[in-house]
């Protein structure tokens, strides 16, 4: 380390220390890992991956055998009965807008469970925006159950979900919450309370930053409905962008009208020369989640040990790839991201400020030096500068210059006294 970067023996010292608390977690990691490997290995044995299907189409894009095949691939690593996989998906928010304005109508009532999602969705819901093309400008009617002490609040959920209900929508992930991430396992019991209640409801899972963390998807589980970035885990540092939606059949095939045109559907679209890396991408997912994985980890044991609050904890068992961290003030957290800014491998020169992003209601720091912009699985920290300050990292292409980057931060933080 010291050849290259010149980082104090204070920081060094605590990151041995936190290395070797890591070290269950980390075994723990690679299991999940291996499993997820062999499943993707599996699905593009299965249906016979070859260079055929990277092939290019243009125009209407009729019969991309590639585009379909990729289509059959995901459906079968996520458990579902179909899949939509697009690089004309511009981003997770608007994979997920597709999937809402394919399935849900003028009348329909979409309530989300996980309390209020996170903020770049509120102008499709109509929590904000109105005006503006949103679902309550069509007629869609929202709600939603507010979580008990941070949890899903199960009792709650069973008494709001009855025949009105036209679909339960859940977060997975904690967006700029500091509540937990949901489980599968938790997944599961809402799918079983809500359709319990009402049979013909729509469970809808934001997949994003939760593909390949566990071995099951929320579509192996009953969820009817999945979506997620291709720029996140899902595209495994690979894909430069896209999106996939996963789930029923039936939904898939609205979801796909949405996107193109009624009566089209899945049968056009040019896929450009994109079909190779969205392949790739899917087959390197696992490995790359598991060493954004580990990275999360060592941040929050290495931070743990400064003093710093840190969710979820080393050595808890994580359901997505987000790690918060509690830096107590403006100053700390924008020394923190310009740390993290310093150790990317692109626009390492950069100094990330404060700024007005839009989608959110307060200034945003980020740091983020990543091969593709806006990919969240390559490390990047980012922030509110709201109370209580915490910052959200995500990402980690490899371990090894996640752990760098976590270093750069805590010596940013040093330089400037702030350090604990």
């Amino acid at each position: 380390m010291s050849s290259f970067f010149n980082i104090s023996e204070k920081i060094t010292d605590a990151s041995n220390r936190a290395l070797k608390l890591c070290k269950e977690q980390f075994k723990y990691i690679e299991e999940i890992t291996e499993y997820n490997q062999q499943k993707v290995l599996s699905a593009f044995i299965e249906f016979g991956v070859s260079d055929v299907h990277f092939n290019s189409s243009t125009g209407y894009g009729y019969g991309d055998v590639g585009r379909e095949t990729l289509d059959k691939v995901w459906a079968r690593v996520l458990g579902a009965e179909d899949a939509l996989v697009r690089h004309n998906f511009t981003c997770g928010t608007h994979t997920l807008a597709t999937a809402l304005y394919g399935v849900l109508r003028p009348g329909h009532k979409m309530l989300c469970v996980t309390g209020t999602p996170y903020d770049t969705i509120h102008g499709v819901i109509g929590i904000t925006g109105q005006g503006m093309g949103s679902l309550k400008d069509f007629g869609v009617i929202y709600d939603e159950v507010l979580l008990k002490d941070e949890r899903l609040d199960y009792e709650a959920i069973e008494s709001a979900v009855d025949d009105s209900v036209t679909m339960v929508y859940i977060q997975r992930s904690r967006g700029y919450e500091l509540r937990p991430s949901l489980s599968v396992d938790e997944i599961e019991k809402v799918v079983e309370l809500a359709k319990a209640k009402n049979p013909d409801v729509i469970v809808m899972v934001d997949n994003c930053y939760g593909e390949f963390v566990e071995k099951k998807e929320p579509t192996e589980v009953g969820a009817d409905l999945i979506a997620g970035s291709m720029i996140k885990n899902a595209g495994g540092g690979i894909a430069t962008t896209g999106g996939y939606i996963a789930g029923r059949a039936d939904l898939i095939e609205k979801c796909a009208y949405r996107l193109t045109t009624p009566g089209l559907g899945k049968e056009v679209g040019a896929t450009l020369g994109m079909n190779r890396e969205l392949y790739m991408g899917l087959y390197y997912a696992p490995h790359t989640v598991g060493e954004a994985l580990k990275s999360a980890v060592y941040i929050a044991a290495l931070f743990e040990s400064f003093g710093y609050d840190v969710t979820p904890k080393y050595n808890e068992v994580r359901h997505d790839i987000v790690q918060s961290l509690g830096l107590e003030n403006e100053e700390s957290l924008v020394a923190f991201c310009q740390g993290i800014q310093k150790g990317s491998p692109v626009d390492s020169f950069v100094l990330p400020e404060p700024w007005d992003m839009p989608g959110y209601d307060s200034k945003v720091v980020m740091a983020a030096g990543a091969f593709t912009l806006g990919s969240s699985i390559e490390l990047s920290a980012d922030a509110p500068i709201r109370e209580p300050y915490y910052a959200w990292i995500q990402g980690g292409l490899n371990f090894h210059s996640a752990k760098v980057c976590a270093q750069l931060a805590a010596q940013s933080m040093l330089d400037k006294g702030l350090l604990k």
